[in-house]
């Protein structure tokens, strides 16, 4: 797989990554291990956690996994939301749900767009005209030693402001404290580079307003989305194939002229969800050349053709004309 330079940490690694908000959610210890695991031995060399992903349990499990080959890999943690409390409600509520988001993937997506907070955890929304009380200098340094000693590493390659808005920094008294906290941790040795990651829509006004927060960022891209101009910042990219694949391919089907005039322009059988998705993934890759895109999978032989996709080139081209025609038609799809 193509190797590229993380970010600017000083380090290398794959276009791929693994992203890991699904281990330990919907899959237990031994089936998320796995994963990490199959990604690995299919190449992948980045992988990407936070502390608030797999009801609290992913670092811990991505940790277990390094333990074989953190030389060998770069690996991205996150500050801003904090994990779930590890209490019993919250344990019954994992082993509770997990079955079940196993049986009905979709549920996922449901239960992310209900405001319903996890026991024991401090994940309420905070209004958006009201800054964030979590983005502060001692709970970025608690923070970041929590999940060195979760990792059982003494380094973490690139460190993320989650979440963050403009509003999170500029409306607080002293964000200069939390940005010499994460210089110091560079300087250090604890990071190896910092930035920001967002939804795609926060990100203009984060780089224009907190740049020195931005130093790395990481936001969603699809089909969906315009190609972006070269950044002085280096960017990482998930969601490639966006949470509407589905309604895409019902569309397509449900409309035979147009999904024959789209399929015969791409080169490319659109009414198959298969080749859909690969050119969906392909676009990331070649839309957006210098930039890690991640990926998440609950399947090893998924993994491999998201592999198998990175490597064939002969779906360049018909990537960058599905993104054309994308930009050109507008789907009647939400992005």
């Amino acid at each position: 797989m193509e190797i590229i330079p993380f970010a600017n940490t000083g380090r290398q690694t794959t276009r791929l990554g693994f992203g890991g908000s699904g281990i330990m959610g919907a899959l237990d210890r031994r089936q998320s291990l796995s994963m990490l695991r199959a990604a690995y031995d299919a190449g992948v060399r980045h992988f990407d956690t936070a502390p608030m992903y797999g009801y609290g349990e992913a670092e811990s499990c991505l940790g277990e996994f390094l333990r074989e080959v953190r030389g060998q890999v770069t690996i991205t943690t996150k500050f801003g939301i904090p994990p779930p409390d590890s209490n019993a409600v919250t344990r019954l509520a994992r082993v509770v749900a997990r079955p079940v988001l196993q049986t009905f993937p979709g549920l996922k997506q449901v239960l992310r767009k209900t405001v319903i907070p996890i026991p024991g955890t401090s994940l309420s929304p905070v209004p958006p005209s009201e800054p964030n009380p979590i983005f502060t200098a001692r709970q970025a340094r608690e923070s970041l030693e929590a999940s060195l000693a979760t990792l059982g590493t003494d380094h973490i390659d690139l460190w993320l402001l989650h979440e963050v808005t403009a509003q999170d920094l500029t409306a607080r008294d002293g964000n200069h404290e939390l940005l010499r906290v994460m210089e110091d941790a560079v300087r250090d040795g604890k990071i190896g580079a910092f930035g920001a990651g967002s939804h795609r829509d926060q990100i203009p006004e984060l780089v224009r307003t907190q740049p020195d927060f931005c130093r790395v960022t990481q936001f969603e891209w699809s089909v969906f989305d315009p190609a972006i101009p070269d950044t002085a910042y280096p960017r990482i990219h998930h969601r490639a194939l966006s949470q509407h694949l589905p309604l895409l391919v019902a569309w397509l089907q449900a409309s035979p002229a147009t999904c024959l005039r789209w399929s015969t322009e791409v080169g490319a059988d659109l009414a198959n969800a298969r080749v859909l998705a690969q050119l969906m993934l392909k676009a990331a890759l070649v839309m957006n050349p210098a930039s890690v895109i991640l990926f998440s999978s609950k399947r090893p032989e998924h993994i491999l053709a998201n592999i198998d996709v990175a490597e064939d080139m002969t779906l360049d081209q018909p990537a960058r004309r599905l993104h054309a025609l994308f930009q050109r038609e507008r789907p009647p799809i939400p992005a």
